[in-house]
């Protein structure tokens, strides 16, 4: 049998960081450590499984910390989706059937698609403003007139960049006595995750902070019972069966340590100004959510030419890994429901490219960007 083809090594400057991000060094070095020392299944009553059982529990401890809320918050999981089809799976049983969910109108596709599952045209979308950031007013309105079983607003969005304002939201749904759901994926590891923790729900995953793939965590109420969606055994007290991964869940602990630490001793203002130069640089572009606070790493751009895919495919052979936004919805025909929402026409959809950096990159990667966007644009025009 001939061998399996390799895709060759080529240098790439990587620009796709809010679809994923490379494992860093300190979650590599403690998910080895962790394989080699915590060998038994956490819920075994042995030792070695108790030992497990005792690393998940500071892992949890530590978690609790950086969010604000108790150790009996935290769920385990495979990542956000799960996170997130594990809340609409649990408010599809305990909401009373007459009531409605209320969605941002630029939540990410596992939210939308799954509350859409469960509650069918119950589920209501919440406008966004042109620039992309949660019509508060529209939200207030509405509040003033009736009161959701649930509302789900993300942190930051996962295709613009655009800071969601998730502590006004949360502090609305306090006062209306509504359960609050924040989807927290792109936020976590970029900016501070203290306070995220007084929401209600909240999910976040590893590998969009430096983690491994295939794990995250749901923070909900530990004083009241979460419907599992997965079943069939007593796990993470009874709210998601199955046996946990010890070494993903310290590895992705070992990776939020150290973006946090990078929030306190690094000036993301810095990088923020490296992005700006990059924005700056691009002639004929119009920056969407500019004007808006976003996340530092993230420029989403309308790009003149006829073809966003021209753009990835040219920028890929010029050492550039960019995407067309958000990877779980890439190849999709529909145009983006976030660009649609706020008020992008279909026909120019398709010429938006998104750049994401990531805690590694440097200003002179920005500058090389600029330089490979600027000749593809040639490329492209001529």
């Amino acid at each position: 049998m001939p061998p399996v083809a390799a895709y060759p090594v080529v240098p790439m400057l990587y620009f796709d960081h809010n679809a994923t991000t490379p494992l860093c060094t300190a979650a590599r070095e403690a998910w080895l450590e962790a394989s080699e020392q915590f060998v038994g299944n956490p819920s075994s009553p042995h030792r070695l499984g108790a030992r497990a059982d005792r690393a998940l529990a500071d892992a949890r401890e530590q978690l609790a910390a950086y969010l604000g809320c108790g150790p009996l918050d935290i769920v385990w999981t495979s990542g956000a989706t799960e996170s997130n089809n594990l809340v609409m799976h649990h408010y599809a049983q305990a909401l009373d059937p007459l009531k409605e969910v209320w969605l941002s109108a630029i939540e990410h596709p596992c939210v939308i698609e799954s509350a859409q599952r469960h509650f069918g045209d119950r589920v209501r979308t919440l406008p966004v403003t042109a620039g992309g950031g949660l019509d508060v007013d529209a939200l207030r309105e509405w509040l003033s007139e009736k009161r959701p079983g649930l509302i789900a607003v993300m942190a930051a969005n996962n295709e613009t960049g655009v800071l969601q304002p998730w502590t006004e939201v949360h502090d609305l749904c306090l006062s209306h006595k509504v359960p609050f759901f924040c989807d927290a994926a792109q936020w976590i590891g970029k900016l501070p995750a203290k306070g995220l923790g007084e929401c209600d729900f909240v999910s976040g995953c590893a590998h969009k902070f430096g983690g491994p793939k295939g794990v995250g965590f749901l923070k909900c109420p530990s004083n009241g019972p979460v419907r599992s969606q997965l079943v069939g055994g007593p796990q993470e007290e009874g709210r998601r069966a199955g046996t946990e991964n010890v070494a993903s869940v310290l590895s992705m602990m070992a990776a939020l340590k150290e973006r946090e630490t990078l929030l306190i001793e690094s000036d993301t203002q810095e990088k923020k100004a490296w992005r700006n130069a990059f924005v700056m640089s691009l002639a004929g572009a119009k920056i969407l959510g500019q004007g808006e606070g976003r996340l530092w790493n993230t420029v989403t751009a309308l790009l003149p030419g006829d073809c966003r895919a021209r753009w990835v495919v040219k920028l890929d052979k010029a050492g550039f890994a960019v995407s067309t936004g958000s990877a779980c919805a890439s190849g999709k025909e529909a145009p983006s429901h976030v660009l649609t929402a706020m008020g992008i026409d279909a026909d120019e959809t398709d010429r938006v490219v998104r750049f994401s950096s990531g805690w590694e990159t440097t200003a002179e990667d920005w500058q090389a960007l600029a330089k490979g966007v600027h000749t593809v644009g040639q490329e492209l025009t001529d």
